[in-house]
């Protein structure tokens, strides 16, 4: 969907299809009929935009190749979709039965990062609306937090360095500008706004920035307005805001048994107490554990929040709530100023399949039905801070 700042900014929203396995371009196709389509239909909307995920083995063949971007691009054309956007976080096989730390790697350290990045900035640049003004792809925040070392920073520094100079390279030829935001995220060696501050000093903000992932934000128990004034100060630019929202627990202790329904094999759910805010290291053991049945044995002090992305519109059953009193108040602070404070937005909601039993979707209509309601949310959301509907 595209709405419009009042200062004439076109900000687009849409959602992200990592949600769906598919890792190749039939199956991609596949599942465009099968949700987008029917997601697009819902919201009485003509045109649709997608947040795509593109595996690294599609990524590299559809760079290769300019002819199977343009029927690609047909393809999204025709069931009135755009892309101005792709996560390119998960290198490949990120909906497989058991994810968890794998989704990690290759990290900032590895040529294989940077020339899976590069072939989605290509890609990208062909799949972009002729009126759009640029394209963003989201992506980890450097590595996981161990091990790291001078030598590894030295290494992943240089590799941004390329990858400046190849988005570069991609404007030359294509006469698309494409940036990349780096996401904090619970465990990684970029957590917080105030590490991303320090760990990205000096690269390049024409091309490089932040992805925003509001439940990310909120587990880091970072306030909005203090967070978004970190990144300016530093010159990293939001390149892209991840419309999501997580789990809160305010006393865990009397929220066990519903906690243990979001005990999961496919993905780590970082959880952190409230502790945590503004500290040197949030992922001291204090108040900090790598997945949630670590932090249910260990007992965590205080109120935690669990990197779970729960639907927008659907809170967990009380004891729980969702943080979106965080997400509401980041939108305020990005959009509600003078000027649109980012015009790539994407709800990225993963987890529908391996929600506690009873929230899980029962089929493909009801997936479908799911990811419309979130987008209906999130877009009521900025339309509340004065970005309305424009097409």
């Amino acid at each position: 969907m595209r709405l419009r700042h009042a200062d004439g900014t076109t900000v687009h929203l849409g959602y992200c299809t990592n949600v769906h396995p598919a890792e190749d371009l039939p199956g991609i196709l596949a599942q465009l009929d099968t949700y987008a389509v029917a997601v697009r239909r819902r919201l009485d909307a003509d045109l649709l935009g997608l947040g795509l995920w593109l595996a690294a083995p599609v990524a590299a063949a559809l760079a290769a190749d300019p002819a199977a971007r343009r029927r690609l691009r047909h393809e999204l054309t025709v069931r009135g979709l755009e892309v101005v956007t792709l996560n390119g976080f998960p290198y490949a096989a990120f909906q497989a039965p058991v994810v968890k730390g794998a989704v990690y790697r290759p990290d900032w350290t590895t040529p294989e990062r940077l020339a899976y990045t590069l072939d989605l900035a290509r890609v990208l640049a062909d799949l972009l609306p002729d009126d759009a003004a640029r394209g963003s792809i989201s992506t980890l925040p450097l590595a996981w937090r161990t091990p790291w070392g001078p030598d590894r920073a030295d290494t992943a520094r240089r590799r941004l360095d390329a990858l400046a100079a190849g988005l570069a390279a991609v404007r030359l030829d294509t006469g698309r500008t494409v940036r990349v935001g780096f996401e904090p995220e619970p465990g990684c060696l970029v957590e917080s706004t105030g590490q991303a501050a320090t760990a990205l000093s000096g690269v390049d903000p024409e091309w490089l920035g932040i992805c925003l992932d509001l439940a990310h934000l909120a587990c880091a128990w970072e306030e909005p307005v203090e967070a978004l004034a970190r990144l300016r100060d530093a010159g990293l630019p939001v390149v892209k805001v991840q419309v999501s929202a997580a789990v809160e627990a305010p006393d865990p202790a009397g929220a066990t048994e519903a906690l243990r329904r979001f005990v999961e094999p496919r993905f780590l759910h970082q959880t952190r107490a409230a502790g945590c805010a503004g500290a040197a290291d949030p992922a001291d053991p204090a108040w900090a554990a790598d997945d949630l049945e670590a932090a249910l044995d260990a007992r965590l002090p205080g109120a935690w929040r669990v990197h779970y992305h729960v639907p927008l519109h659907a809170p967990p059953e009380e004891p729980l709530r969702s943080t979106v009193p965080v997400l509401r108040a980041t939108l305020a602070a990005l959009y509600a100023g003078p000027a649109a404070g980012c015009d790539h937005l994407d709800v990225e909601t993963y987890t529908w399949g391996v929600l506690p039993e009873a929230r899980r979707p029962r089929g493909d209509a009801e997936l479908a039905a799911g990811i419309a309601a979130e987008l209906a949310f999130a877009r009521d959301e900025l339309g509340a801070v004065g970005v309305g509907v424009s097409s």
